[in-house]
């Protein structure tokens, strides 16, 4: 949720944790301090992290709370490989990639960043989506590998179960208005379901999500792009259930093609092992 406001004048001079509550409904200050603390405060949109800063008449500030205070503690992230340039990852369902406007700390790259020092972020997999990304560790990587995603040069392949029966098929259907191209497999039908594999050839934001959903087949658990036949799936998936299980790419030092691949993670593996028929 994000709300935004103009400081009045009768307000100059309150502290920032003194002023948010009043403009945002159902905030308490404790509560308002945490969302200062967490980086979700903007004024005059540079991000404020002093719950103590007094505020002036006419400053606009920007909060955003979203689902920061209540999310529980994702899982570790696993490393799967590092070396000098680059570092790939396994992250967890409910972990952010990297900062967002209502948080700036305790996200993949920030963890990386207190462990490794120096990390890039090279791409993103949406928070409840697990699986595998790649980070740079210099100026160089980063770039080298940035091109890469940018020629197409990358291989990304997500398990997913989808709503009903879904046939093999490209989906090429532009994503606000850019060309966004899914290459869809069929790897096994469960009960009112697919369990499928998406190769993605381009990588617009929640691609795999909106050419599923486009089709009539969301992602189970997908309560953004689903619908109601994603949010009432039965048996009820513990998550959205995608996962990011393949990677490819080119090391930008070694010239030396690379792959790695994640196995869906127990939660969701137990949740398709329901959906399969008694017997199999």
């Amino acid at each position: 949720m994000r709300t935004t406001f103009t400081v009045g004048a009768d307000e100059t001079g309150l502290r920032l944790d003194q002023v948010v509550p009043k403009h945002v409904e159902g905030l308490s200050r404790r509560k308002a301090r945490a969302v200062i603390d967490t980086g979700g405060v903007f004024v005059n949109k540079s991000r404020v992290k002093v719950a103590g800063r007094p505020v002036r008449a006419g400053q606009v500030i920007e909060v955003n709370v979203g689902g920061a205070l209540d999310r529980a503690e994702p899982a570790a992230h696993v490393i799967v490989h590092v070396d000098d340039h680059v570092i790939v990852v396994d992250k967890p369902a409910g972990l952010v990639t990297a900062p967002t406007p209502e948080s700036d700390r305790g996200d993949l790259l920030d963890r990386l960043a207190h462990e490794y020092g120096e990390v890039y972020l090279v791409h993103r997999i949406d928070m409840p989506t697990s699986g595998l990304l790649v980070f740079a560790r210099t100026r160089e990587a980063n770039k080298l590998l940035g091109d890469a995603f940018v020629r197409h040069d990358i291989d990304r392949i997500y398990h997913a179960v989808a709503v009903g029966d879904v046939a093999a098929q490209t989906i090429d259907r532009p994503i606000e208005g850019k060309r966004a191209v899914t290459h869809v497999e069929a790897l096994e039908r469960l009960a009112n379901a697919t369990l499928i594999a998406a190769r993605l050839e381009t990588g617009r934001t929640h691609q795999i999500r909106i050419h599923l959903a486009g089709l009539g087949n969301p992602i189970a658990g997908d309560a953004q792009h689903g619908g109601e036949v994603s949010r009432t799936f039965v048996p009820r998936p513990p998550r959205m259930a995608l996962h990011a299980t393949t990677l490819g790419f080119t090391h930008p030092a070694r010239a030396e093609r690379l792959r790695f691949d994640s196995p869906l993670p127990p939660d969701l593996a137990a949740w398709v092992a329901r959906l399969r028929p008694v017997g199999e």
